[in-house]
């Protein structure tokens, strides 16, 4: 984002009564198919860019709220894919592993808040575009209902099933951005208000739909396949009950979409500039997309009344439960593996997010715990249209946040882990107990991460980085919390090679913390084994008093 503009809008802060404006100074990210005015919109095809002169409706909303728009994000081309890796613009990686695809096509918008870059971005959701990148990034992706954000300045991709998705760190700080971003556009034709339903139980008694045990694949991993029967615990231990239900129609209207004419509609959008530009885009997106050419107006129509019977048959589930749980999705994959199987593997991503639209039901995707390799699960829940606050609900009691709807405690406090010289009794410890910080408990990361001596630092500091063994102990952390004001002016002042990250935590969480750029530990000394930076000072203290 030009700092021209950046600058523009503190300006009008400035002169602006904060009380007035929910989010007055929150600044966000904004996915490359949504206008942002004076900004070059390129859906990820440089070929197809434009400078829009007018903000999308939903920019213009939160702006008017008092957020600050800082930049664009990074997608699959056209928002055609679920993988982050359909793009010229360098793809992007989970932030819990570079390995692993980030998801998509949000990818960009995914990893901006999962890194802490800022506190919420604007993402797309057509067939989970916006809730499958949340997964692997460990972080909250709200697709609310159809037509409840509006779309217009949005690069269509099925226009019909389109929705601006919300992607954040907490449930609740979905809640309070929804409630700017959601309202009708009089220019929208496909914009939509009155569509309100409330559960028949509370979010601590709801009764939750869940899939029958042999209506699931998890593609072989058997990693993903014990962190849903965790998920599934964690819901009984909500006192949610649990309710099984007939998966198979849902499924099908998952395969309506990518296997049936509506791809017709994404060829619609975009179909003749891919014919007139067929070596300036992605060849795997082109391929796709081309085949909408295929599909009959019989096609639409003979799939249009299936849906019709599908919806029927599904809204039965709605009378026995509040909500449907699900994995977000089956498996994650590295890079590697997705350009070995570009298609199929992408497909399988969606399986269990692709039929949301279509059945015109509202999800949000929350994470579900890490693996035992190490690796973020996702888990969403689903509800009718009009449902959105109740699922916001359900979703505040799964992360244990407090469910009231508004998400200033949110924003008022950070959780910061630290690794290092920010510890108890360390030499910067200072830095936080003079910004107000509360020690909340000590504890461990996740399998996955590797803790690094760092050379010449003054204090002495470890870098901590990923890509670690994805089993034994993780390295010890303690978990503060401090004013929100506070964190961004320790962020500003971390040195470098040290950023502020994500990290997944032992009990599943994920929180901000002290990582190292990776470059900066090539020739460091590892002292992974040691389990953390106080018990290594304590191993150097012993070697220097001869013990050991």
């Amino acid at each position: 984002m030009p700092w021209a503009q950046v600058k523009a809008s503190l300006g009008r802060l400035r002169r602006a009564d904060a009380a007035l404006l929910p989010l007055y100074g929150i600044p966000f990210a904004v996915k490359d198919n949504i206008d942002v005015a004076g900004v070059p919109t390129t859906a990820a095809c440089p070929a197809y860019a434009y400078t829009p002169d007018a903000d999308a409706f939903v920019v213009e909303r939160l702006m008017a709220a008092g957020a600050i728009p800082i930049g664009k994000t990074n997608m699959d081309q056209f928002a055609a894919g679920l993988t982050g890796t359909r793009t010229p613009f360098g793809a992007c990686s989970s932030v819990v592993d570079a390995r692993y695809v980030s998801g998509g096509s949000s990818s960009g918008s995914a990893v901006v808040v999962a890194d802490g870059t800022v506190p919420f971005a604007l993402a797309t959701d057509t067939a989970g575009s916006g809730r499958v990148p949340a997964a692997f990034n460990a972080i909250v992706g709200l697709k609310a209902t159809l037509g409840t954000i509006g779309t217009r300045g949005v690069v269509p991709a099925c226009r019909s099933l389109d929705c601006v998705s919300l992607m954040t760190t907490g449930a609740g700080d979905a809640a309070r951005v929804l409630d700017v971003a959601a309202g009708p556009d009089p220019l929208d034709p496909y914009s939509r208000t009155g569509v309100a339903r409330l559960p028949a139980s509370g979010a601590s008694s709801a009764r939750i739909a869940v899939p029958r045990p042999e209506q699931l694949t998890f593609c072989a991993d058997r990693f993903a396949a014990a962190a849903w029967q965790r998920a599934l615990s964690h819901a009984r231990a909500l006192g949610w009950e649990l309710v099984e239900i007939d998966l198979e129609p849902f499924a099908e209207a998952a395969r309506l979409l990518y296997e049936g004419p509506w791809i017709a509609e994404r060829y619609a959008a975009i179909g003749q500039f891919m014919a007139d530009n067929r070596r300036r885009v992605d060849p795997i997106v082109r391929r796709v997309i081309m085949t909408g050419r295929e599909y009959s107006a019989i096609n639409a129509f003979a799939a249009a009344h299936r849906l019709a019977e599908l919806r029927l048959v599904t809204r039965a589930v709605w009378e026995r439960a509040d909500a449907l749980l699900l994995p977000t999705a089956p498996t994650i994959f590295t890079a590697t593996e997705i350009a070995d199987e570009p298609i199929a593997r992408n497909s399988l991503l969606g399986m269990y997010t692709n039929f949301v639209n279509l059945l015109d039901l509202c999800a949000v995707a929350v994470a579900g715990g890490t693996r035992e390799d190490g690796l973020p699960f996702g888990v969403s829940l689903i509800a009718p249209a009009g449902a959105d606050r109740a699922l916001l609900a359900l979703a505040m009691h799964w992360r244990a946040e407090e469910a009231t709807g508004e998400v200033s405690d949110d924003r008022d406090v950070v959780r910061l882990a630290v690794v290092g010289a920010h510890l108890s009794g360390e030499p910067l410890n200072h830095q936080l107990t003079g910004a107000g910080a509360r020690l909340a408990e000590t504890l461990a990361t996740a399998p996955g991460y590797r803790l690094y001596a760092l050379p010449d630092t003054e204090p002495a500091r470890p870098g901590m980085v990923g890509g670690g063994p994805s089993h034994g102990p993780g390295i010890e952390v303690e978990l503060w919390e401090l004013p929100a004001a506070a964190f961004g002016a320790l962020v500003a002042a971390v040195p470098p090679p040290l950023v502020i990250g994500t990290v997944a935590l032992d009990d599943g969480r994920a929180v901000k913390c002290f990582l190292c750029e990776a470059d900066a530990v090539v020739g460091a000394i590892d002292i992974t084994r040691f389990g953390g930076w106080r018990a290594y000072r304590a191993s150097l203290d012993l070697a220097e008093a001869g013990v050991g």
